[in-house]
């Protein structure tokens, strides 16, 4: 480097110095911190989903009057948004033992994690699935001692851009819900399911349901009841 460039290097590391002054770094920052979640959401919205949930309805159902013994199941129909998708990642959360006599259709389930609250079931597909294709899962499993209390909960959170959501809860003829609550959001807001969203099956069983079309994204959905 010769000694006009010496200069040159120099004068431009001196007004560098100065800009960076004048302008204050620290506001910079704060402006970039405020920017980063504006600019994640651009990012998630342009392609970055695996999958679309076109429907998607689950039926938790108390065997006992005493929340011993209970079952899930869901319906869970998706459309893949990217090309060359092998595996499927179901999630589950609750107390008790849960995901007893787990199955799945279609897929295998082939390795289980669970890094906080949630456990994470890798479902292989068995095969290659691309943007456009569409599968229908159902998937069962069995809980036990997961409902002992007087006032229960259960939560359904979306994970995944969803245009329809069903949430049932099936009650022994014997222990029908008192008052059950529909809570959403944060802050959170609560609603009473009345006798609209109620109904008694032929075997005497009784049915809590609710639907929502288009919950939003993030958002959890629970049911308290109290029994």
């Amino acid at each position: 480097m010769n000694m006009e460039e010496k200069s040159q290097s120099h004068t431009q590391n001196i007004l560098a110095y100065w800009f960076a002054k004048g302008f204050n770094l620290s506001w910079f920052q704060l402006f970039i911190k405020f920017l980063d979640p504006i600019i994640s959401l651009i990012i998630k919205s342009h392609g970055r989903e695996v999958y679309e949930v076109l429907e998607y309805e689950s039926t938790l159902e108390l065997k006992d009057i005493r929340g011993e013994r209970a079952s899930f199941r869901k319906r869970e129909r998706v459309r893949y948004l990217r090309d060359n998708i092998i595996a499927y990642q179901d999630q589950a959360w609750g107390d008790g033992e849960i995901l007893l006599n787990y199955k799945c259709k279609p897929g295998y389930p082939v390795d289980r994690y669970r890094p906080g609250k949630k456990t994470y079931i890798l479902i292989s597909l068995r095969e290659v699935k691309n943007r456009g294709d569409i599968d229908e899962f159902n998937i069962q499993w069995n809980i036990k001692n997961g409902f002992p209390r007087k006032t229960e909960l259960w939560e359904t959170t979306v994970n995944h851009p969803t245009k329809n959501l069903k949430i049932n809860i099936i009650f022994p003829q014997k222990r029908p819900p008192l008052e059950v609550l529909l809570i959403e959001g944060a802050p959170q807001k609560s609603k009473n399911l009345d006798e609209s969203n109620q109904h008694q099956l032929p075997d005497g069983r009784w049915v809590v349901s609710r639907e929502i079309t288009r919950p939003r994204l993030h958002e959890s959905y629970s049911f308290q009841w109290h029994w």
